[in-house]
């Protein structure tokens, strides 16, 4: 879908919160502010969660600037030190936790918004009232790195966006490449969309998902789960973000945008030493085994033996225990 012009129901700032979780003192959470500052579309409330000890990056005085000129511009911003170390999946659940607006912004502490994006963004959920819809960071380094074959899987959506099921081994899956290096911006430029348009100047795309800058609908997202299944993973677990937007996606659709406004500053990752992959942990481990079959019955008397009231006062029969329940679904992976 492609539209031209601001939607007439496009999500107002003020239905929106964004989550944005930290664990160190990397010196992009100012940056990361400061583009918030900067949004045409000012935001009600912006959460921070700082997993490390003392609290080294709220404690920034440059996130701590930043968080007086926010808070003088109407934007409640509640810097939150949370030293559970235990992994971005547990600091997102954290967030999600404390969250009330109708929809958050799943925002990384290391992404750079251009002026319109959050806007932008406001105006496709209002128009497209799906799941998610999500900006694909850019790695603007890559700008001269042009990948034909990247582009291969990209399909604008047309008409509304319907419920998606996106696994691994799938076709869908290959969409995945749409979002290496710059091919966001390559993608931009040949549909005629280099930012700085309009708010209501964007075009939808198939996505399997979509990192670092995602707006979601908050009760969709914790009706799917949200991050809960954090303690699967362990403080060095990654991919998170992948699993709840797969959840997300196959409850209420999900897309991307162009163009994107989303940039990566492109430092080392912040989880260096990755030990436990989401997807294999929660959507691709095998279900429990089936508990065994109960013994047989012993066999009923003949009909005739049985009176119509001692059948009644029997009742109806038990529902099955909780050992013959089948095991709970687990979810698939990020590689």
């Amino acid at each position: 879908m492609t539209a031209s012009r601001p939607s007439d129901h496009a999500v107002p700032g003020r239905d929106v919160e964004v989550l944005i979780p930290t664990g160190g003192a990397r010196g992009t959470l100012g940056v990361t502010l400061t583009a918030l500052l900067g949004q045409r579309v000012l935001p009600a409330a912006v959460l921070v969660s700082d997993q490390s000890d003392g609290a080294t990056a709220i404690a920034d005085p440059v996130v701590q600037g930043v968080t007086r000129v926010l808070r003088r511009r109407g934007v409640d911003v509640r810097l939150i030190a949370h030293p559970s170390d235990a992994g971005v999946a547990e600091n997102r659940h954290h967030l999600l936790g404390l969250a009330a607006a109708p929809y958050v912004l799943l925002l990384d502490d290391d992404i750079l918004l251009e002026a319109m994006a959050l806007g932008r963004l406001c105006d496709a959920m209002g128009a497209l009232r799906c799941g998610a819809v999500g900006m694909a960071m850019t790695g603007l380094s890559h700008v001269d790195d042009v990948r034909p074959g990247d582009h291969v899987p990209f399909e604008r959506v047309h008409g509304p966006v319907e419920p998606e099921r996106v696994r691994k081994g799938n076709p869908a899956w290959e969409r995945w490449r749409l979002h290496n290096a710059a091919t966001m911006v390559h993608l931009g430029e040949a549909a005629g969309l280099h930012g700085g348009e309009p708010a209501g100047s964007w075009t939808a795309y198939r996505v399997a998902w979509t990192s670092g800058c995602v707006l979601v609908d908050r009760a969709v997202l914790v009706e799917t789960g949200g991050f809960e299944f954090w303690p699967l993973l362990t403080r060095r677990g990654f991919g998170e973000d992948v699993v709840a937007q797969l959840r997300v996606m196959e409850r209420a659709g999900a897309v991307g945008l162009l163009p994107s406004e989303a940039h990566s500053l492109e430092l080392p990752t912040s989880i260096p030493e990755r030990e436990v992959d989401a997807y294999a942990a929660v959507l691709a481990a095998p279900a429990a085994p089936a508990a065994p079959a109960a013994p047989a019955a012993p066999a009923a008397p003949a009909a005739s033996a049985v009176s119509a009231e001692s059948a009644e006062s029997a009742g109806p029969a038990a529902p099955p225990g909780p050992d013959s329940a089948p095991g709970r679904a687990r979810l698939p992976s990020q590689e």
